[in-house]
Parts: C-alpha cells; structure tokens; sequence
C-alpha cells in the first residue's frame, strides 16, 4: 500500500512510535488508519480481542438477534387478512452460532485484516502509563511521540445486596446464552435494556422492565417514551418505572428481585437478571495517575475540546471518554485524536445534529435537540407531534404505532432536533440529520421532495403540520 511521504510525520527517539494507541476497538482503528494516511509509524496495543465492543459484544450481534426476534414476531403476529402464519419454538443455540460467524467475519474484514493492509504493528498485552514516560506492556516499554487511549467501556453493575451472589447476565454475556429463559428481569429501560429486553420478549420469554427513572427510554422524548411503554405493554412486558432495586435473593434455580415501586415493595422470582444499566469507562488497569492523566467521578479520562487529557502527549478518544457511547463518534474522535495529535491542528467535533438510534420495534431515533434541551439552552422553541397515522407508509403498513416530532426554534424557524418512533425510523433519521447540520428551516422541509409511501415522508408532513392540518390534505400535496 502506497503511504504517505515519510517526512510528513512526528518521529519518536530511536525505535519510538509517531502514536502508540491503548486498545482495538472502533475509535483505536480509526486513529491508526488516519495516522498512516498522515505517514506516521503506529503501534496498536490490545490485552484481549481485537475489534473491540461494537463488532465483537455490541453493535454487531445485538442487531442481527435483534432482526432474528422481529421476524418470529412478524411470523407470530401480523395485521393481514388471508395470510396464515406460525412462529415455532426457538433453536436459540443455532441462532447463536449463526450471529458468531457473522461477528467473526466482520471482525476480520473490518479489523484484523486491516492490520497488516495499514502497516499497523499489533502488541498482544496489557498497557499500562509509566511516571517516566512511555506505555509498558508487560515488560516492555513503548515510546511515542503521542499515545491515544481507546480502552472502551464495560458494562457497569449496579451494587444491590445479593446481586454478584445470585448471578446475572450482562449486554455482552446474554447474547451467547444457548437457551431462551422461562422470564426475565431486566435492570435499566434505556437502549439496551429495551433492545435486549424485547428480543427476549420476542423470542418467547416473559420480561419485566426495571428502571430507577421515571419512564422507559428515559432521555428520549416523553411522547415516545409513553408510546413505547404502551407498545411494549401490549406485546406482554411488564414495566415498573421508579424502581429501587433493594436486593436480590437466589431461589433454587430463579432470582427472586426485591423492588420499592411507588413507595410499595414488591418482589419478583424470575429465571435470569440481565442488567443494563448502561457502561464505564475501562480505565481501571492503564495507570492513569502514573501519568497525570485526569479520570472524572465515574472514571472517563477527562478530554479538552480537542481530546487531549490533562497530559499533554496523551489523547483520547471513543467510549473512555464521557462523550455519548456510540460506535461512529468513537471513529470520529479517533480520526479527529490522530490528527491533532500527529499535526497540531487542534481541529474540533460538532456535534450538533449527531443521531442515535435504539433497535426495537419500532426503532427509536433522534437527532439534535429534545424540547426541554432547546429550551435549556435558550431558544424559544416550537413543536410539531405527527402521529403516524397521518403517515400513509404506516397506513398501508397497518402499524400506526409511533410518531415524529419536530423541534424548531420559534424566531428562526431553523430545526434543532427530529425525534422518531417508527418501522425505518434509523433509515428516516439521516434526513433530520442534513437538515440540523445545514441548517434548514421547517419551512425548507415542507417544500422538499419526499417520495410517497416512505417512512420519510413522514418527517415533510411533521414539517408541514406547523403551518397547517395534514390531515385535511391530499395526498402528496404541498
């Protein structure tokens, strides 16, 4: 592979590397790729499997059991007459096997086979920050010019008496289990616990949703979360919001979750505990203060603006930071780490109109700003709520459950946030995404083309409801 002219990069004394980057995962392969592109000598080290969460325990195989669980849904339930379908009992063993073959082969394709193609140098061990300069790992001391760390996060436990004794399954664990629980506790009601929580759902399992909040998906909008809770509810889970959780008791075989919901305790015995109450920063084992590198109250490295921590050869970038945990702004960051580090040019990020998507049925994105968030950071603000059905896609779909909002500034007309609750709602959402970044107006939105019968036909008549009732409108007409 052609690189580069070398003279373009910052050498380290002697054997030293340009940056030496602490992990594997989405934001360290970033990095190292544009470190390369920049001519720079790179090494990547990795204690454990290369490619980090999101293609190994996270992103990757979640979705495709996630995909596996709406189809035996859609085959156990669907809103057509004439059509006679069944859903039989789960080969949750199979479905398993199949998802890690798919897990190995993208971690090859996009991860392990690029090590060689990039020209990156791979050290097997675990790292750690030294007083005098340098990363060790495992005896051996690494010098660079620079140093990244994209150590990742780990799913984080909550501490209820009884709970480490009774035994519990984690996001990354309960997607290798080879059998579908009889029922399920799930601690958290945010993304992965309403992921997760509905596959099980899905797949047969009954679920109760837990979360110390006061609803689920509790940093969405409150239309979608309340539109969520109630589909959830009619597809069989149970829901306590305001939750405490007080202990946990091993019965046998099941759990037994002693809870105070509505200042009432009360208690569930169920089969398995999976706990999803979001992740923490690894940073336990990279010596942090042997560097002078600041961790917050929860354990993130601190960053600058232009991800640089409070010591000034050590950048970082992705989930150890506290920066939102999604796989595409771990990659930005450490693309965006690499180059200030490597080149001086203190480049920021705009995060202004970055999207988020959770993968139930129906999805929930979001992009920009929530109405209580605008208003917090000054806008006078203005709303549209669409149900979806006024949208002819989920009419002729016969699923009307869900909803699009608008948020938009009342003096500029400019969209500052899009949140969605649809069939397609993470396809729908790039469109909100141009629109917050390029600042486009409701106005703008509603003069846009958008074809008929799509999802995304949606967000224009979201857009054309500020100004006047879709509902008495043809179809299609401006």
């Amino acid at each position: 592979m052609a690189m580069p002219n070398e003279g373009t990069r910052r050498r380290g004394g002697g054997d030293g590397y340009d940056l030496v980057i602490v992990g594997s995962g989405s934001a360290a392969f970033a990095a190292a790729i544009r470190a390369r592109d920049l001519g720079a000598r790179v090494a990547m080290v990795e204690r454990s499997t290369v490619g980090g969460t999101c293609v190994n325990v996270g992103c990757v195989p979640s979705k495709t059991l996630l995909r596996a669980g709406e189809v035996r849904r859609r085959a156990e339930l669907h809103p057509f007459d004439g059509i006679e379908t069944r859903a039989g009992a789960v080969d949750l063993r199979a479905l398993v096997a199949q998802k890690d073959e798919l897990v190995a082969m993208l971690r090859a394709q996009k991860y392990e086979d690029l090590i060689e193609y990039y020209g990156i140098d791979l050290i097997r061990g675990s790292a750690r920050f030294t007083e005098a300069g340098g990363v060790d790992v495992d005896g051996e001391v690494l010098q660079g010019s620079a140093y990244l760390i994209s150590t990742g996060a780990a799913p984080a436990v909550p501490a209820v008496p009884g709970l480490t004794e009774a035994g519990y399954l984690t996001s990354a664990s309960a997607l290798d289990i080879t059998a579908v629980p009889g029922s399920l506790a799930v601690f958290g009601a945010g993304a992965i616990g309403l992921e997760l929580g509905q596959f099980f759902l899905e797949m047969g399992a009954d679920v109760t949703l837990l979360d110390i909040l006061d609803r689920v998906a509790p940093y969405e909008e409150p239309e979608i979360s309340e539109a969520m809770a109630t589909i959830l509810r009619e597809q069989g889970a149970e829901i306590h919001a305001a939750a405490r959780i007080v202990r946990v008791e091993r019965d046998g075989h099941r759990r037994m979750v002693v809870a105070v919901v509505g200042g009432e305790e009360i208690t569930l015995t169920v089969d398995e505990i999976l706990i999803a109450t979001g992740r923490r920063a690894d940073t336990a084992h990279i010596g942090a203060e042997a560097a002078g590198i600041e961790l917050d109250e929860r354990g993130a490295v601190v960053v600058d603006a232009y991800l640089r921590t409070s010591n000034p050869h050590v950048y970082a970038a992705g989930d150890v930071t506290s920066a939102p945990q999604y796989v595409y702004l771990a990659a930005q960051q450490g693309a965006l780490a690499a180059e200030n580090a490597l080149t001086g040019v203190d480049a920021r990020m705009d995060m202004t109109a970055l999207p988020r998507v959770t993968f139930t049925t129906p999805q929930i994105a979001a992009a920009g700003l929530g109405e209580h968030a605008a208003i917090a950071a000054g806008h006078q603000v203005k709303t549209s709520v669409l149900p979806l059905s006024a949208v002819p896609r989920a009419l002729v779909n016969r699923d009307t459950r869900g909803l699009v909002k608008i948020v938009a500034d009342t003096d500029t007309d400019n969209v500052l946030g899009v949140h969605v609750l649809a069939d397609g709602a993470g396809e729908v959402i790039q469109a909100a995404v141009y629109a917050i970044a390029f600042g486009l107006t409701t106005a703008d939105l509603a003069r846009t083309w958008s074809p008929y019968l799509t999802m995304a036909e949606g967000l224009k008549l979201a857009a054309q409801t500020f100004s006047r009732d879709v509902a008495k409108l043809s179809c299609c007409a401006a």
